[in-house]
């Protein structure tokens, strides 16, 4: 499905005292590329704000003047986009993935487009994805009815679009959570390290430091990382870890998919590890055996 993105990372952060709010982190990485990392399949993704560094490329722009509210930006960005379809974020989500972004793709083939309904059932125009052709033809008709954009808010808009709500879903229940204040930032940051989600955040920041998309299989790479502890020596485990990724990579650098390439190379040093413990199992047992 085609559609370009369109993020809003221009805002005055008042309730957070003026701060740049796009480049706070949330588990070492900007709220502005978690964001982006969710829609890596836009055909062109436009940030309507100041220019700062991000995770992968992108198109700037900003509304004339800075600081003429949402829905000025969103007019600005749009400017820049030609797919069918738009999806329209704001640049402080850091819950919000990719299934989600697909969940509203796939509603919006009917009716002007599809918007996340949130956890209190409030549809969020911020998190959205507009036929473009409506998205304009609302944009004109209110500009020309009010003279401006400027301090319009995107209720004004949404109120003339027939958008289907799409409910968040179980699996990713915050994705339209927020940072407006500097107590959600905590929150936000406090949830990242919880006993259940903190492996699965650090390898996405990891992947994303490193340039790399690959599926991991993180049981598999763990019980890897303990058979060769246990069987080995504690040190092997990390040790171990880094050459079935070598490995990986050099398998993926010729011709073969990234994630079974890892998974083989996983197999195999786990089976040597086995190996290697059974070994040391039965020469002790002869040992003991000898001196009894």
């Amino acid at each position: 499905m085609i559609f370009d993105a369109v993020i809003l990372a221009g805002g005055g952060a008042h309730r957070l005292g003026g701060v740049d709010k796009p480049a706070l982190s949330v588990g070492a990485r900007a709220l502005l590329d978690r964001v982006l990392d969710a829609c890596p399949d836009a055909r062109t993704t436009v940030v309507v704000g100041d220019r700062r560094p991000t995770a992968r490329p992108v198109r700037w722009t900003r509304e004339t003047p800075p600081g003429g509210g949402p829905l000025a930006a969103l007019d600005a960005g749009l400017h820049e986009t030609t797919a069918p379809l738009v999806l329209v974020l704001s640049a402080d989500l850091p819950f919000l993935d990719r299934p989600t972004v697909r969940a509203l793709l796939d509603a919006a083939a009917a009716g002007d487009g599809a918007a996340l309904r949130d956890p209190e059932g409030r549809d969020q125009p911020l998190v959205a994805v507009y036929r473009t052709e409506a998205l304009r033809r609302e944009i004109a008709l209110l500009a020309t009815e009010h003279g401006s954009l400027r301090g319009l808010p995107l209720r004004a808009l949404t109120a003339g679009l027939d958008l289907t709500p799409v409910s968040v879903t179980e699996s990713a229940p915050l994705a339209s959570f927020d940072c407006d204040t500097w107590e959600d930032l905590a929150a936000a940051r406090a949830r990242i390290r919880e006993h259940g989600n903190v492996l699965d955040e650090w390898m996405t920041a990891v992947k994303n430091e490193l340039g790399i998309d690959v599926a991991v299989d993180t049981k598999t790479l763990l019980d890897l990382a303990r058979d060769a502890a246990h069987g080995v020596a504690r040190p092997a485990a990390p040790l171990t870890t880094f050459l079935v990724g070598y490995a990986a990579a050099q398998a993926a650098a010729s011709g073969a998919d990234p994630a079974q390439a890892v998974a083989e190379a996983s197999r195999k040093a786990a089976d040597l590890a086995l190996r290697w413990a059974a070994e040391a199992e039965a020469d002790t047992d002869a040992q003991e055996g000898g001196s009894g």
